[in-house]
């Protein structure tokens, strides 16, 4: 246990604010290069091995939506009992939440190796497509018992203040993915061209040694409270429920997010593998804006929670618009760079010209809705740090089932084809952003307890 604890509610908010947000946007910024990167490299083997990682994405992150009940429990809880200085209570939370992680994950890998086959039909990506996308999807369904563990441990740490771990341990698992990737996917010295199949092992083992990663930290001492690992854990179902609760919302509103971009991917399908090749491209440029913003809303949730475990209702409010103005920023230099460069950007990724002339209008329609994006994301994670999820479920939820009639609509019925989706995405994220500020600023997050 290391000897000073992490005091976020005094001193200077823009300077705590830029203190948890850094190693948050550094450990989103290499999510970010993982994915472009692996996006470049399949890129090579051609647009349906591309279409195949693409479609497979959308349900990496209902898997990713799933973990959030469990770890944004985990910061709302113990952030708000690390403010309190209830360090007892801090453990105790901490060992509830890997319990009920072990048990989610079991039923997660169970279900995902089984319906793979079922997504990619649901999608209608085509034989092809399909073919590529299953064993790619199976392997990491088969290491979700880690991406769970991994993700809760670094949640654990993130509630205290200390992103700075949880930035280092991302740091190496992801450079053994960045070094494994071209390894993999197109062999080198005694190891076969695996193609996509190495994509998806470069990305399970970098999880298992990112967990690994987690796990010596804890052992030696990095965490700032005592977490007795040799204690027997018994359920705390009373514990366990609070945590689903608050979790529970905004998993859900993932997890809507996640299908409807299903549909939204067969929507795509229907302009030809080159348009979903080209919605891998923008979503992967995409989220360079989308993980730093998630980056903020990561520091942020824990500026709230242990604020108002501080009884510093005002400071914590304060703190949420100090993080959107500077996420804002960084997003509106996003923008520019999409609006600017979109044809050398898409060429990144692909040489296929049919591919990049549709991904330049994709990144010129998005350009419009990145500094929306940040107040979206930036506000989930103050509710979410208060544990006040209900808001951002509802307008989530919401705003992605409006995308799907209105996708339909105008792809089909305006003349503008595919980039109907496009614009679909920019106007409702317009909209949910300018309803989120307004139920942020009626206060009643500042009301919620926990116990």
């Amino acid at each position: 246990m290391t000897k000073e604890r992490i005091n976020i509610t005094e001193g200077s908010i823009p300077r705590q604010v830029v203190r948890l947000a850094w190693p948050a946007v550094g450990m989103m910024f290499l999510h970010t290069a993982l994915s472009i990167t692996d996006a470049v490299w399949v890129g090579r083997l051609g647009a349906a091995e591309m279409a195949a990682v693409v479609s497979s994405m959308f349900v990496i992150w209902i898997l990713f939506s799933l973990i959030e009940i469990v770890a944004t429990g985990t910061v709302a809880v113990i952030s708000r009992f690390y403010g309190a200085q209830d360090y007892d209570r801090v453990s105790h939370t901490g060992r509830q939440s890997t319990v009920l992680c072990v048990a989610a994950s079991i039923a997660v890998t169970i279900a995902g190796i089984i319906a793979a086959g079922f997504i990619f039909d649901v999608m209608n990506t085509g034989d092809d497509v399909k073919a590529y996308g299953i064993p790619y999807l199976t392997i990491i369904f088969g290491v979700t018992f880690f991406i769970f563990l991994n993700e809760v441990l670094l949640a654990i740490f993130r509630a205290t203040g200390d992103i700075k771990t949880p930035l280092i341990v991302t740091s190496v698992a992801i450079g053994l993915n960045l070094v494994l990737d071209p390894i993999l996917i197109f062999g080198w010295g005694p190891i076969p061209r695996l193609e996509v199949v190495g994509a998806a092992l470069a990305t399970a083992l970098s999880y298992i040694i990112g967990c690994a990663l987690a796990l010596l930290a804890i052992k030696w001492g990095k965490l700032t409270f005592k977490f007795n690992w040799s204690r027997w854990v018994r359920p705390d179902w009373k514990m366990i429920a609070q945590m689903i609760k608050i979790g529970l919302p905004l998993s859900t509103a993932g997890v809507v997010f996640s299908v409807v971009y299903l549909f939204l991917n067969r929507i795509t399908a229907s302009f030809g593998t080159e348009a979903i090749a080209a919605l891998g491209i923008g979503n992967r440029c995409e989220s360079v804006s989308y993980l730093i913003c998630w980056g903020f809303s990561l520091a942020v949730s824990t500026l709230v929670g242990q604020n108002l475990g501080a009884k510093k209702p005002d400071r914590a409010e304060k703190s949420v618009w100090y993080t959107l103005g500077i996420a804002g920023f960084v997003t509106l230099l996003i923008s520019a760079a999409f609006l600017l460069l979109p044809r050398q950007i898409a060429a990144i990724f692909i040489s296929e010209n049919a591919v990049q002339l549709i991904a330049v209008d994709y990144l010129m329609i998005l350009a419009l809705s990145q500094c929306f994006m940040a107040v979206e994301i930036v506000m989930e994670g103050a509710f979410s740090g208060a544990g006040d999820t209900m808001p951002p479920m509802l307008v989530s939820v919401i705003g992605s089932l409006a995308r799907l009639p209105m996708a339909y609509f105008l792809s089909f019925h305006t003349g503008l084809g595919i980039n109907g989706v496009w614009w679909t995405m920019t106007i409702t994220t317009f909209i949910k952003a300018l309803i989120l500020i307004f139920w942020f600023q009626k206060g009643k997050w500042k009301l919620k307890e926990v116990h």
